[in-house]
């Protein structure tokens, strides 16, 4: 494989070890609730595929109460960390009443926002009810941003939470948790440097990248990178990682999880690659299916509903796709030398167990073999 010496093949085969033995005990330590389907926004590349109306109701908050019952029953030492999503959760009412409930079981919970409806006083009262971590979007500067979410008002508010979340993070010392996630396409690309550097004006600690991929309504919109694009946004990432401004700051930035990138491991985010869906990482949709990460939608990958499926047996019995992907090595997959690291990319890029992946980044950057 291009550029990898014999430390770093020695490297990939532990981490090889290390999640056969993490996939073994499948300890379930994330879990996103989808509290609704609802949106005040019309995103370009929403994966949901969310409106402000939705078909789905929210789910009431008590049967995902019952569900932690029974994550409390049947691990009473260990800790849980609940993501609340949707959709858009800050248009329940009810989100501190659930953050009070998360945190009588012993968990912990944070949300991930288009920071449209938060305003200083729901920050607050959200905090006060145990809110611990908050993700929000920023896809460029404000003509960037507006084109993806297409509400003229939504840079301003996120800058608006930016602000708020910068000012608790240093009043709390890093104890209170956000990052901001940014969507990349073709059309946000070149704007990148100069986002980096008003992020780190404004104090972000953390930054994540992702690169959009066909699922929801962003399959409707030509919004992926091209190959040249995508090795030239590694080259960013990786970049940014050394990079201090003029004032001598910086952003911690990293790569989302997608796939597995061949000689640009380790360098672009912090860990190896690792699909950890159906192996730590479970969710509970709008409609109560119960599956791996919300970005797992395919009907394969449902694993039942908590409507007549108990979660935990679920979930210690089932998923048996997720941690066995031998039915992944399939096509190209099947000859690629670096399957026993990869094993196929991530579960998110798979429509169904018999189609292809939907895309390759070893390929993209030019190091399949």
């Amino acid at each position: 494989m291009k550029n990898l010496t014999l430390k770093d093949k020695i490297k990939r085969s532990i981490f090889a070890l290390y999640k056969k033995s993490v996939t073994k005990e499948h300890e379930l330590t994330y879990l996103f609730w989808e509290c609704t389907l609802r949106c005040n926004l019309n995103r370009r590349h929403c994966g949901s595929d969310c409106l402000k109306t939705s078909g789905t109701p929210d789910m009431p908050l008590k049967d995902f109460t019952k569900v932690l019952d029974g994550i409390k029953k049947d691990n009473p030492q260990k800790r849980l960390t609940v993501a609340i999503t949707g959709g858009e959760p800050l248009l329940r009412s009810d989100l501190e009443e659930a953050g009070r409930e998360i945190i009588k079981r012993g968990f912990g919970w944070g949300i991930v926002t288009n920071a449209l409806a938060l305003t200083p006083e729901r920050f607050a009262s959200l905090r006060k009810s145990g809110m611990g971590s908050m993700s929000i979007s920023i896809d460029g500067l404000e003509e960037e941003h507006t084109y993806l979410r297409r509400n003229p008002s939504s840079f301003k508010t996120v800058v608006t939470a930016i602000d708020l979340m910068t000012a608790e993070y240093n009043k709390t010392r890093g104890l209170f948790l956000f990052d901001v996630i940014t969507c990349v396409h073709h059309k946000n690309l070149s704007v990148l440097p100069k986002l980096r550097d008003f992020l780190i004006e404004k104090g972000v600690p953390a930054w994540r990248i992702f690169s959009i991929f066909p699922s929801g309504r962003a399959a409707e919109e030509d919004l992926s990178l091209t190959q040249e694009e995508y090795i030239k946004l590694m080259d960013f990432i990786e970049e940014t990682r050394h990079y201090k401004n003029r004032d001598g700051k910086s952003i911690h930035l990293n790569y989302a999880c997608e796939g597995y990138l061949g000689s640009r491991e380790l360098k672009v985010r912090d860990y190896f690659f690792f699909c950890r869906g159906g192996i730590n990482v479970g969710s509970v949709m709008c409609d109560g299916s119960i599956s791996a990460c919300l970005s797992v939608r395919g009907k394969d990958f449902i694993q039942g509903n908590i409507y007549k499926d108990d979660f935990m047996d679920v979930w210690n019995n089932r998923f048996k796709n997720h941690r066995d992907r031998s039915w992944a090595k399939k096509g190209d997959c099947a000859k690629c030398k670096s399957w026993k690291w990869c094993l196929g990319n991530g579960l998110h890029l798979y429509e169904s167990m018999q189609s292809p992946v939907g895309h390759c980044n070893l390929a993209m950057l030019g190091e399949y073999n």
